[in-house]
């Protein structure tokens, strides 16, 4: 790293900062905080929702899981690319959600189930929300850590998370969603070429032919390619739970639907992102593949530093700092993304509805940033002290699995089973608590010795839509809500 890659990263980031500043003054109400006044194209959308998706803690563990996985992990973006095509072709939920006119699953909740409905599940969504997103600024991190050769000393990876939160929380209260879909759009301009330099001398250096050769001189057949074997049928089938997930339940990708300017232009805007989720798996795991041959198995090196030791070793000058930079941009449209879904649904979903009055546009602005503010600190303890030794893709899924596991049996029975219940609605987001057991520290706290967390996820579904379908049929609801 020398000083043209640091000049091209201190233009990049002055550049995007400049752009907060200037999004702000077209920031009129809170619509437009939340979801850009619901007036985003079908192309930007397409692009900001693969922006926010392919995060720098979705390139970390992606890559991670390409070490640990080698191209048997490949069958997660394969799920991906499925499940969203299948829910772009058919329009399965997300149209009738846009339909509906909300700004966030919660909205939902309450025109379906009743306000205690909504407070519970934008609580629960609170807690699985901020406690995934706990990690991400210690993977950005050690990212920069390690990108930049500085030494694995913990008081400069302290410092360099003080740095990037400062950055990040700046920039994400000036702007709101207008702010973000900008920089998910100079992200993925960014990021692709950066991505198509990597994977340019990845094989340059290594050879492509050398790379399979080299992991078949190190593992079996089975071990490199067969997810099967390698990973086990509980894990594939997470995977398509966590595909459908990632399109349709979880805030941040579902808030671009919300965002969108046509209900017409929802089906196509998730047929053409079902590329971009299987792009967003496959290119990093290639590059963590790439790390392990590179390193002749990665010995002594932690799965999460060794892309970014690798390329920091393959990349000439100059390229080094564009791709620094477009990583960058993607730890930053993450971060913004995310602080801004939870605060807003907060605020809109839980402050809002306790208050029992409608709060002006602008104090709801203003409590959101203080939340952001609030939600900036949190992450930042996190990511000190947790201290898990689970792969950050099992983490994402078991924390996020708090939420999703009861608002999928929620979200589809209300939308399509007129027999569902707010009794039954409540069983089911409750029930989807019992994924906290697969969390590292509480599976160790309880004594489970269990290293597939995927199972205790699976579980929990099945345990949210019992309880759905018995507390509908045996509590129903005297006014039925059609929608």
């Amino acid at each position: 790293m020398n000083y043209l890659d640091i000049s091209i990263i201190i233009i990049y980031l002055t550049f995007i900062l400049g752009i907060g500043i200037y999004t702000r003054n077209f920031v009129n109400d809170f619509t437009g905080f939340m979801v850009a006044g619901r007036n985003v194209g079908l192309s930007l959308s397409v692009i900001t929702m693969l922006g926010t998706e392919l995060g720098l803690i979705t390139i970390m563990y992606n890559a991670q899981t390409g070490v640990i996985g080698l191209f048997s992990s490949f069958h997660i973006g394969l799920a991906a690319l499925l499940v969203t095509l299948c829910i772009g072709l058919s329009g399965f939920v997300i149209v009738k959600l846009r339909e509906l006119k909300v700004k966030s699953i919660p909205e939902y909740y309450n025109v379906r189930f009743g306000n205690k409905t909504r407070i519970l599940g934008a609580t629960l969504l609170s807690i699985g929300g901020i406690l995934n997103m706990g990690l991400f600024l210690k993977i950005g991190a050690i990212f920069i850590q390690n990108i930049f050769g500085f030494n694995s000393d913990e008081t400069i990876l302290i410092v360099i998370m003080a740095l990037l939160l400062l950055l990040v929380l700046i920039y994400t209260m000036l702007g709101g969603m207008i702010s973000v879909i900008i920089t998910d759009y100079i992200q993925y301009i960014i990021l692709s070429i950066g991505f198509l330099l990597s994977i340019y001398y990845s094989i340059k250096t290594i050879g492509w032919s050398n790379i399979f050769m080299s992991l078949e001189n190190i593992k079996s057949y089975e071990e490199i390619y067969n997810p099967v074997k390698n990973m086990g049928p509980s894990y594939i089938s997470w995977q398509v739970v966590l595909g459908f997930v990632s399109a349709v339940i979880w805030p941040t990708a579902i808030t671009r639907a919300l965002s969108i300017k046509d209900v017409s232009m929802v089906k196509k805007q998730y047929i053409w992102s079902s590329f971009s989720f299987l792009i967003r798996f496959i290119l990093p795991c290639f590059l963590g593949i790439c790390a392990f041959v590179y390193f002749d198995g990665g010995n002594n090196v932690s799965t999460l530093s060794l892309m970014p030791k690798y390329l920091s070793l393959i990349l000439p000058s100059g390229i080094l700092g564009l791709v620094v930079a477009g990583m960058l941009a993607a730890f930053m449209s993450t971060h913004d993304s995310y602080l801004l879904c939870w605060s807003t649904i907060i605020t809109n979903d839980i402050i809002e509805p306790l208050s029992n009055k409608k709060l002006s546009s602008d104090k709801k602005i203003t409590i959101s940033r203080i939340i952001i503010i609030i939600l900036g600190i949190y992450i930042f303890y996190w990511g000190m002290y947790y201290k898990g030794s689970d792969a950050i893709w099992d983490y994402l899924g078991i924390t996020g699995a708090i939420y999703f596991t009861g608002a999928i049996s929620v979200i589809i029975f209300g939308l399509y089973w007129e027999k569902a219940s707010s009794t039954g609605a409540i069983m089911a987001l409750l029930g989807g608590l019992t994924s906290l057991v697969g969390l590292e520290p509480v599976r160790l706290f309880i004594g489970i010795k269990i290293d597939n967390p995927a199972l205790i996820g699976l579980l929990a579904l099945a345990c949210s839509t019992i309880l759905m379908i018995c507390g509908s049929l045996f509590f129903p609801d005297n006014n039925k809500v059609r929608i």
